[in-house]
C-alpha cells in the first residue's frame, strides 16, 4: 500500500475517535441507523430478507447496522482498531455479520454477493482500479453494486488536491465522469446516478451498477462451436 494510503488510514482513526468522543454510544447508533434506513428508502434499494450482502470499507457504524435479517460481510482494514479504540463498535452486537479485517484490494471471496455496498469508502482506497475489479469478481451476475462518494466539481481543484495533502483521509481524488467511467471499465453496468449533496469543492454521490449476466455466460462457452467444456 502507499504512504499516502498508510497515513489517510492513521488518520482516519483519529478522525474517528475525535468523532465519536462526545457521542452517547446508543444516541448515534440509533440514529445513525435511521440515517441509513433513509438512505435506502431514497435510493430506492431493497435489500431481501436473506440476501448475501457485502458491506466493503463498512467503518464501525456502516450499512450491517440496519441488515438483521440478511446475511452480511463486512471489510474494512480498520476493524480491529475500531474495536480496540471505539467503544461504539463491537462485533458482538451484530450475530449476523461476519467482520473481516482487510483492504478492499485484497479481498476477494469465494461466494458472489447479491448486494455490495461501498458507501462513503471508495475515496479511501490505495489502488482504485484493483478495489473495483475485486468488487466486480465479488459482485454475482445480476447483482447490484450502491456506490457513494464525495466527487470533485472542479477540475483545477481536483489536480491540486491530488498533489497537495488538503484531504488527507482521501488519497482518491474523482469528479463523478471518472468515477463512473472506471466502474464500468471493470465490467459494470451504470442504472443510474445521482448527486445526493451539492458541496462547494465537492458534490456527494450515488452510483448504481450491475454486474451482467451475459458476462458469466460468455465465460461458461466454449470458444469454438466444436470446443468441449472441461
Amino acid at each position: 500500500m502507499t504512504l499516502r494510503w498508510q497515513i489517510a488510514q492513521f488518520c482516519e482513526l483519529l478522525w474517528w475517535q475525535h468523532y465519536l468522543k462526545k457521542r452517547e454510544q446508543t444516541t448515534y447508533l440509533n440514529w445513525k441507523k435511521s440515517y441509513w434506513r433513509q438512505f435506502l428508502a431514497d435510493a430506492g434499494v431493497i435489500v431481501p430478507p436473506g440476501a448475501y450482502v457485502l458491506d466493503a470499507g463498512c467503518g464501525p457504524a456502516g450499512i450491517f447496522s440496519v441488515l438483521p435479517t440478511q446475511k452480511v460481510d463486512a471489510i474494512d482494514p480498520l476493524l480491529d482498531l475500531y474495536e480496540r479504540n471505539l467503544p461504539h463498535f463491537k462485533r458482538k452486537d451484530y450475530p449476523n455479520v461476519s467482520f473481516i479485517n482487510n483492504s478492499l484490494e485484497s479481498y476477494r471471496s469465494n461466494t458472489r454477493y447479491d448486494l455490495v455496498f461501498c458507501l462513503n469508502a471508495i475515496n479511501h482506497v490505495a489502488h482504485l482500479d484493483i478495489c473495483l475489479q475485486q468488487l466486480h469478481h465479488n459482485t454475482k451476475p445480476g447483482g447490484l453494486l450502491v456506490l457513494t462518494t464525495d466527487a470533485h466539481r472542479f477540475k483545477l481543484l481536483q489536480l491540486i488536491f491530488r498533489w497537495l495533502p488538503g484531504d488527507i483521509l482521501h488519497p482518491q481524488q474523482w469528479d463523478m465522469v471518472a468515477y463512473q467511467a472506471q466502474i464500468q471499465e471493470v465490467g459494470y453496468n451504470i442504472q443510474a446516478a445521482a448527486t445526493l449533496k451539492k458541496g462547494l469543492i465537492f458534490n456527494y454521490v450515488l452510483i448504481l451498477a450491475t454486474k451482467s449476466h451475459a458476462e458469466e455466460t460468455a465465460r461458461a462457452l466454449p470458444s469454438r462451436p466444436d470446443e468441449k467444456l472441461p
